[in-house]
């Protein structure tokens, strides 16, 4: 039988230009190279080695026993947005309900943002080394990406702020800011955020603010300075957040975001086109999270304070390897001397060390060199995972 012939070349049997431009996963390349192996110590993903607290998971297993199974509002059920108000009220400034919007996940709220601020040719800035799903979402739209490079130091991550206005010139859409900052720990100053918004006023740019790590601060206060502390009515923020780091909530996918009022209907609008709604079981856990969830909140980031404070010492002790101990966040970025090749040194760091990083390359070409470790994890685990990292290192 003669084989039928396609209509479309093969060739364009794809998806357009600009989502076939976009990064692979470098982490979970790395985490591929595990598959089927039970032996690997693995301290790639940004998220806790515990289970979300049994109070949260029992207010999510109580709404689906009730039925609560059907569409709800795309903005959010009333009751968690007014929760979500008050306690954003209570870290920075009064905010009300008609400024949050609930969203699948703060993936989704980024994206959701983006989809509302920036289109084909509008122009983005970024502060980089960045969560790599961060820098790609404006390029799904058609937008430009550019990068502004935080510098490194054994003393820590630093920005120049010079570099960064300058690369916020007028015609600039949005600047895309993550504080405390994924991989690298950085946390923005509040004087550097208060020229940064000055000059955003100044020439109509958009500040889409990353906020997911804003409790995962070791600093003085309950969350890391934002802009939320010093924006007034009329300014263009947009601060995203999520339920998976502060409330070990990583898999139930639900995050939220604060806007003006204005933007927010247009959001909820986008919401409909994309999800619907976030599932009300699901919002009936995370507002048991935001209004019982403080003592977890505080233990954690103790918790966490105690794991970065054992890790970055050894970190440092290993010959050629460089780390700053980090603000904020959940993350040791460290540098390891005369590597430059981060993706090939963690696949290998899987096959002959059974230990699992995430490679520096992964967060954008100003992490090359640079490997990352989520230290939210037991002691235990830390000290298992140097030892392996030590042997690796010493026998390249």
């Amino acid at each position: 039988m003669k084989a039928l012939e396609l209509a479309t070349p093969l060739n364009q049997l794809t998806a357009r230009d600009a989502v076939l431009r976009l990064r692979a996963s470098r982490i979970r390349e790395v985490a591929n190279a595990s598959l089927g192996r039970k032996d690997v110590l693995a301290f790639w993903f940004g998220e806790p080695d515990e289970l979300t607290p049994e109070f949260i998971r029992r207010e999510g297993i109580k709404a689906l026993e009730a039925g609560e199974t059907f569409y709800t509002h795309n903005f959010g059920i009333a009751e968690l947005r007014e929760a979500l108000a008050t306690y954003v009220s209570r870290l920075h400034q009064p905010v009300s309900s008609s400024n949050i919007v609930v969203t699948s996940s703060g993936m989704s709220a980024l994206m959701l943002a983006t989809q509302a601020l920036a289109g084909p040719g509008d122009r983005v800035v970024e502060v980089t080394p960045l969560w790599p799903n961060l820098v790609e979402i404006p390029k799904v739209l058609g937008a430009q990406v550019e990068c502004v490079a935080l510098e490194f130091s054994p003393q820590g991550w630093s920005l120049n702020l010079d570099r960064l206005l300058a690369a916020l010139r007028p015609g600039t859409r949005a600047l895309y800011i993550n504080s405390p900052n994924n991989p690298t720990g950085w946390t923005i100053t509040r004087e550097a955020q208060a020229a940064i918004l000055a000059h955003c006023r100044r020439h109509g740019i958009w500040i889409v603010a990353d906020d997911a790590y804003d409790r995962m601060w070791f600093g003085e206060g309950d969350a890391a300075p934002s802009f939320l502390d010093m924006a007034e009515t009329g300014d263009r923020l947009v601060s995203t957040n999520t339920f998976s780091k502060s409330w070990l909530m990583t898999g139930w996918r639900i995050g939220w975001l604060v806007a003006p009022p204005e933007l927010a209907v247009q959001i909820g609008k986008l919401i409909e086109y994309n999800t619907s709604c976030v599932p009300v079981f699901v919002q009936r856990a995370g507002l048991v999270a935001v209004t019982e969830g403080e003592p977890m909140i505080r233990r954690t980031v103790k918790r966490y304070r105690r794991a970065r404070d054992f890790l970055i010492p050894r970190l440092n002790a290993i010959p050629g390897v460089q780390a700053a101990t980090p603000p904020g966040a959940m993350y040791a970025f460290f540098r390891v001397q005369g590597m430059t090749d981060s993706l090939a040194f963690c696949k290998r760091l899987v096959v002959e060390a059974s230990l699992g990083l995430a490679p520096g390359i992964a967060f954008g070409p100003e992490g090359e060199g640079f490997v990352r470790w989520c230290f939210a994890s037991s002691e235990e685990r830390l000290a298992e995972g140097i030892e392996r990292l030590k042997k690796a290192i010493a026998s390249a």
